[in-house]
């Protein structure tokens, strides 16, 4: 049975059987991950950006499976995002090849065709049978990131000292709780939309983006909405005030052990001055004390991006697996699975 559901509106008992069906999943497919908590689960699949929706189903074995605490056989959802829906199915290893993925594709593929998308995404992590369950329905591969984690525990803070202090002069750096400081929205804004235009890599944009300061404002508190702390260091040219480079962790309470790392530009301008070694070591000194329950940092990046991926070796990241950003054109996944 397959039936739409809405986490804001869905009793506890609901929250926590979802909450054991991604521990589920993840023990199967990642078992190094670090497995969910339930704590603001039910903001974290809830909130999404202004002018953005998310639709979820679940499909149990029996009604009401999930209000009695049993996890169900699978959910998915689909975040409406821009001109492209992004897509999660996500199916309990006893209940796979049983038909549940298919069941609850289909409802996001009829969702899609109604709300006028012409387009899905969906991240798949590399190695896992996700990658055959979207193949089969003829996903295409579009692009290819690397995670890489690094462990604290490993961290030689000595020569990370050393690369937080070479900058070149004329920088400075700050570390910030919670995003930038308002006198930097603008700067900030504009340096990551500059990197963005003169580096494009490809990739699918199956995330928010925030690259004008309305938008970056509204980003920024839709994280903190759904219990993701947001720690940033920017680099500053002291002579013009421009926003030089920044880097982005965020740290969910749903699994605080691992932090997220998320955005790391610098503006083409400012290049060759040790500005991405500095303020990466730099957010890794700031959050040993921030957090200190936090054991890991993961983070992604293309394998063109070798630069970026040259710096976090140093730091100490080491690469974990591929994730792949998978698309299909609708009409073609409706014809697929036989959707009128």
């Amino acid at each position: 049975m397959v039936r739409e559901w809405d986490p804001l509106t869905a009793p506890a008992t609901e929250i926590a059987s979802i909450v054991a069906l991604l521990n589920e999943a993840m023990a199967a497919d990642l078992p190094d991950d670090p497995l969910w908590l339930d704590d603001t689960m039910r903001e974290y699949l809830a909130v999404t950006m202004p002018g953005e929706r998310k639709k979820m189903w679940l499909a149990e074995e029996n009604s009401g499976d999930a209000s009695r605490g049993i996890p169900p056989l699978g959910q998915a959802n689909i975040l409406m995002l821009g001109d492209i829906g992004v897509v999660e199915v996500i199916v309990h290893p006893k209940a796979r090849r049983l038909g549940v993925g298919r069941a609850l594709l289909t409802q996001v593929v009829s969702c899609a065709r109604e709300e006028g998308f012409s387009a899905l995404g969906v991240e798949v992590p590399g190695g896992t049978p996700a990658v055959e369950f979207y193949s089969k329905f003829g996903f295409t591969c579009a692009f290819t990131e690397i995670r890489s984690l690094l462990s604290l525990s490993a961290v030689d803070w000595f020569g990370l000292g050393e690369m937080a202090a070479g900058i070149g002069s004329g920088y400075s750096i700050g570390f910030y709780a919670g995003g930038p400081p308002e006198e930097l929205y603008t700067a900030y804004a504009a340096a990551k939309a500059e990197v963005r235009e003169s580096y494009d890599l490809g990739d699918l944009e199956l995330s928010p983006s925030s690259y004008e300061p309305q938008r970056l404002r509204a980003s920024i508190e839709t994280l903190a909405a759904r219990g993701l702390k947001l720690y940033v260091v920017v680099a500053v040219h002291e002579s013009t005030g421009d926003v030089a480079g920044l880097t982005e962790v965020v740290v969910p309470q749903q699994h605080p052990t691992r932090a997220d790392q998320y955005d790391t530009v610098v503006v083409p301008r400012h290049r060759g001055y040790g500005i991405v070694r500095a303020i990466k070591a730099r957010m890794l000194f700031e959050l040993r004390s921030a957090e200190p329950g936090l054991a890991e940092v993961q983070t992604w990046n293309a394998a063109i991006n070798e630069p970026l991926i040259r710096v976090n070796n140093e730091l100490g990241f080491v690469p974990d697996r591929d994730w792949l950003e998978y698309e299909i054109d609708v009409a073609d996944l409706a014809a697929r699975l036989g959707v009128a």
